[in-house]
């Protein structure tokens, strides 16, 4: 069947934000698409999923898939894949969806297109456009394969809304592992829980840069709970061991897209910049007049972040 099969991410049982933005890039192809969530408890989270205008939702729901290794998971993506003729599988560019569609494509004979921006369509012709050489320059990418494989970038495509409906749930069998599963060995996923959202799927983040040094936390965490925010940080801070290395935002990071997006102390090199442009409003808080974050953010304040941020905190707590 020629359309798009949407790859969820699944966690806990539940689907992550990210799936979303690869159904909007689906929904703007034009053509049918279906969406695959893989995992266990995959049947409980395709209820999540039937909202979205999906022809159906097909569920890969097995005891030995809770914990996600790609050799245990690609065969039984690529195996839908087949079986239903899709000529195009996406997955949002998350961690997830970047280890996964490499070893889609080379199952499925099939061109790949990573970290796309955007698709066009001219008659039976499809071009994707992605950014290439550290975001300083965009390209457009054309798969002559049959069968396309595409991740897409969640700052591009915006989180899918639900469109009602309900789409019928159908489920397909587990598929033989890759023979290098027997090799690996799923020992532990250590994260670390939080009140705060997610950083991937949070509204509202509030970042800090090197600038910051041993005042990161005690700077930014008062400031992000009065927001409901997720805490992120540029690479500096980060190599600098002011903040845990999960929390990066950039090229090398987290890509996040959150509705408001605080930069404090952060000078804006284009790796950061790569990792967070597509937040809808910016503002940047910088003593350097001349710091290139200024060249993107939509309210800008020149000041000493040791000052404006208790000064900021004030007025938020003061009107809260």
């Amino acid at each position: 069947m020629a359309g798009t099969l949407v790859v969820a991410e699944l966690s806990e049982g539940k689907v992550k934000k990210a799936t979303l933005s690869a159904i909007t890039f689906a929904k703007q192809t034009g053509a049918p698409f279906a969406i695959l969530a893989v995992g266990a408890g995959a049947a409980g989270a395709a209820k999540e999923l039937t909202g979205f205008g999906a022809q159906k939702v097909i569920t890969v729901d097995d005891a030995s898939l809770a914990a996600y290794t790609v050799e245990r998971f690609a065969p039984s993506v690529a195996k839908v894949a087949k079986d239903g003729g899709w000529d195009t599988v996406a997955v949002t560019a998350t961690a997830f969806g970047k280890d996964l569609a490499p070893r889609l494509a080379v199952k499925l004979g099939a061109g790949y297109a990573p970290d796309i921006s955007t698709v066009k369509i001219d008659g039976g012709k499809r071009a994707y456009r992605r950014s290439q050489y550290s975001g300083n320059a965009l390209g457009w990418v054309e798969i002559t394969t049959p069968v396309h494989v595409v991740s897409v970038r969640q700052t591009e495509f915006p989180a899918a809304e639900a469109s009602g409906g309900a789409s019928p749930v159908e489920s397909a069998a587990k598929a033989l592992d890759d023979a290098a599963a027997a090799r690996v060995e799923f020992l532990k996923l250590e994260t670390s829980k939080s009140e705060r959202p997610d950083l991937g799927e949070a509204r509202v983040v509030v970042s800090g840069g090197r600038a910051l040094k041993e005042q990161f936390g005690q700077l930014l965490n008062p400031l992000a709970d009065a927001l409901g925010a997720a805490i992120g940080a540029s690479r500096a801070a980060c190599d600098a061991g002011y903040a845990p290395p999960e929390i990066q935002v950039g090229q090398t990071g987290r890509t996040v897209a959150p509705q408001l997006y605080f930069a404090i102390g952060i000078s804006g090199a284009i790796q950061h910049i790569a990792g967070m442009k597509g937040a809808k409003t910016i503002v940047a808080i910088n003593k350097d007049p001349d710091a290139p974050i200024f060249q993107i953010s939509d309210y800008g304040l020149v000041a000493d972040l040791f000052t404006a941020v208790p000064e900021l905190l004030a007025e938020l707590k003061a009107h809260s």
